[in-house]
C-alpha cells in the first residue's frame, strides 16, 4: 500500500507541475501575442496598425487562415492548396532572399494581386489603408516579425531586348538547370518529377503550367518571373537560383518561358520563326563537352 501511495503522489505531483507549466506557457503566449498587437506595417506613406487590422482579418480571412493564423480555419479542410500558416513567418511571394522575411510591400502586393490557382483572391474591396492594417495584423501572428528584419530586396537589372539569341540561350538554361523535370519539356507541368512533388509539410504540390497559364503564383510580368527565379518560392520545391544563375541567364530563361505560354508574345513569334523544338531530355542527361 505504501508503494502505491508513493506512486500516486508522484503522479499527482507530475500532473500538477504539467498543468502549472501549461498554464504558464499559455499566459506567456497570450502575453507575447498582446505585445505583438503593437505591430505596424509601412508601405510608402501608409502606416498600418494591427489593432485596426484585426476586425478586417475576422471578416475576410479567419475562415481560411483560422483564429490564430495557423491556416486551420473552418474552411481549410476543403481548400487545396492549403491556406498559409502565418505563425511560421514563411511566405512564397517575396522580393527578399530565400529563408528571409518578406517586406511589407511584398505582403501588400500579395493581398492586392491574390494567388493564382488558389482560393486566395484579389482583395479589390479593401482600401489601401485597409490592406496596410491587415498586413500589420497578419505580421503579429509570427514572433519572427518582432525579432527579425526582412531580407535585402532583390535588385532586378534592366530587362534586355528580346532577341533570337536570348530565346535560344534561355532554352539552354531551361535544359541545364533541369526545369523540365518538373515543368515538362513543353511547359505543361508534366515532367517526370511533377507527380512526386510535395511542399515542406509533405502535401502534394503541382508545378506551374506555362503552356496554359498566363499569370504566375507571384505576378504576371517579366520582372515578376525573374524575381521568382532569384528568390524561390519558400516552403515549395521551387528553389532560389540566385547562386546558380547570372542575371543575363535569368533574363534568357524568362524569354524562353514566355515562348511556351499561350499568349502571342514576341518570344513565341521568335521561337516559331526559328522552328524551335522542345528540348530532348535524353540529351540533357548527357555530359557536356567543351
Amino acid at each position: 500500500m505504501r508503494k502505491r501511495s508513493i506512486t500516486w503522489s508522484l503522479l499527482l505531483s507530475a500532473a500538477v507541475v504539467f498543468a502549472f507549466s501549461a498554464a504558464c506557457w499559455a499566459q506567456v503566449t497570450q502575453y507575447d501575442e498582446e505585445q505583438r498587437m503593437n505591430m505596424e506595417s509601412h508601405i510608402g506613406k501608409l502606416t498600418g496598425h494591427a489593432t485596426a487590422g484585426e476586425p478586417l482579418y475576422r471578416r475576410f480571412c479567419i475562415g481560411c487562415h483560422g483564429p490564430i493564423g495557423d491556416g486551420e480555419g473552418e474552411n481549410a479542410q476543403w481548400i487545396d492548396p492549403k491556406p498559409r500558416n502565418f505563425t511560421l513567418g514563411i511566405f512564397k511571394c517575396r522580393s527578399t532572399p530565400t529563408g528571409t522575411l518578406p517586406t511589407d510591400e511584398d505582403l501588400y502586393d500579395t493581398i492586392g494581386r491574390g494567388l493564382v490557382n488558389s482560393n486566395m483572391p484579389r482583395w479589390f474591396p479593401l482600401s489601401d489603408q485597409d490592406r496596410a492594417d491587415l498586413i500589420a495584423y497578419v505580421k503579429h501572428f509570427s514572433p519572427r516579425f518582432a525579432k527579425e528584419k526582412p531580407g535585402s530586396v532583390l535588385q532586378i537589372p534592366p530587362e534586355p531586348p528580346v532577341t533570337e539569341e536570348r530565346v535560344k540561350a534561355g532554352q539552354e538554361v531551361f535544359r541545364h538547370t533541369e526545369c523540365w523535370k518538373c515543368h515538362g519539356v513543353t511547359g505543361r507541368a508534366n515532367g517526370p518529377s511533377a507527380d512526386t512533388l510535395t511542399d515542406d509539410f509533405n502535401r502534394p504540390i503541382k508545378p506551374f503550367n506555362f503552356h496554359d497559364g498566363t499569370r504566375f503564383k507571384c505576378g504576371e510580368t517579366d520582372r515578376d518571373l525573374y524575381r521568382i527565379f532569384m528568390t524561390g518560392l519558400d516552403s515549395t520545391p521551387m528553389p532560389s537560383f540566385a547562386d546558380n544563375l547570372k542575371p543575363e541567364e535569368a533574363w534568357d530563361l524568362v524569354m524562353y518561358l514566355r515562348s511556351l505560354q499561350p499568349m502571342n508574345t514576341p518570344e513565341k513569334a521568335i521561337a516559331k520563326k526559328l522552328g524551335l523544338k522542345p528540348i530532348n531530355p535524353n540529351a540533357a542527361a548527357q555530359p557536356q563537352t567543351k
